[in-house]
């Protein structure tokens, strides 16, 4: 294995969901944190693409039936291991919380992917992700040029805690920094959840008369957002993370100002292929980190492909 730190340069180009089994080969088991958000229905697609190119996995998606739910990721954890698969990808619920069901799959001698979230604690082969405070600068970075520098500002998080949304509300709130003429109003929690984006939107309007941008930690609750100001006939400008397909069309039809492409559909294909690779003996890099990179109307072309249709590049086409 090699120890280096990996970024990519990208070209351009608990319910059970049964995956479906290519081959008789190895098996493994995709954990993801929830069924509704955009970004893990296209990772769990990168995940069964990957396995298909390589000819050889099987796999099988848990996903909590009540979004984010630590205790039903730890018991599908427990139901996991004693099945015993080949490797495990896992983007845990809560970074800390998850700890004891890495230590149960390490006690069993499972290989275990750390994908999108760095997990706390536990021994992991490799992490596939994207750096989230890159990330949410970038996308912060394109909606003040758009407002030309000026204006007030708000931010839905998404859950309070986790690193991952700790990383991305700092990197808003560093874009914001840099341009003296705007101001943050407010920063509250929507737990990536698009209606609970709408409520606090719909709550922020009625308080603050003039808002100009919204920053939010997720692209569906930039969705819930743009439906509370459609909604009480308000306008500003919206940005949202992960580059998902709804994002995609929402900035097609002029609603959404940009996403930061945090990649799922790869990040489910490279760390699927670093779970395959780690079972094969064949190197993998301790990190793979995605760049930033921001979705907006300039590049939408780049962007038109939806994840159901994506295919994975091959591993040596974008490892080097």
């Amino acid at each position: 294995m090699q120890n280096n730190k990996l970024t990519l340069v990208l070209a351009t180009a608990m319910t059970l969901i049964a995956g479906h089994a290519f081959a008789d080969g190895e098996k493994i088991a995709v954990f993801t944190k929830n069924s509704t958000n955009p970004f893990f229905q296209a990772f769990r697609l990168g995940a069964d693409s990957a396995a298909k190119q390589m000819n050889a996995a099987a796999v099988t998606h848990y996903v909590p039936t009540k979004p984010d739910s630590i205790p039903e990721q730890l018991s599908a954890i427990d139901d996991v291991v004693v099945k015993k698969p080949n490797a495990i990808v896992l983007i845990p619920v809560d970074y800390k919380a998850i700890t004891p069901g890495v230590k149960k799959i390490n006690e069993a001698g499972i290989p275990v992917i750390n994908a999108t979230d760095h997990s706390e604690g536990g021994s992991f082969v490799n992490f596939v992700g994207a750096d989230d405070y890159s990330t949410a600068l970038a996308a912060g970075k394109a909606l003040v040029k758009a407002l030309n520098g000026k204006g007030n500002v708000v931010i839905i998080e998404g859950v309070r805690g986790v690193l991952g949304n700790t990383n991305r509300v700092n990197g808003f709130k560093k874009a914001i920094e840099e341009a003296p003429e705007m101001k943050i109003l407010t920063s509250q929690p929507g737990n990536y959840q698009r209606l609970q984006a709408l409520q606090v939107m719909e709550n922020l309007i009625q308080t603050y008369p003039k808002i100009d941008g919204v920053m939010t930690a997720n692209d569906a609750m930039a969705s819930g957002a743009i439906e509370a100001l459609e909604g009480s006939n308000r306008k500003a400008l919206v940005i949202g993370i992960n580059g998902s397909k709804e994002a995609v069309e929402s900035i097609k039809a002029g609603k959404m100002l940009a996403s930061g492409d945090a990649a799922p559909f790869l990040q489910g294909c490279f760390s699927t292929m670093s779970a395959i690779r780690t079972l094969r003996k064949l190197p993998i890099p301790k990190e793979i980190i995605f760049p930033p990179m921001v979705v907006e109307k300039a590049n939408l072309a780049n962007y038109d492909t939806p994840p159901e249709k994506q295919v994975c590049p091959t591993w040596a086409s974008v490892v080097k």
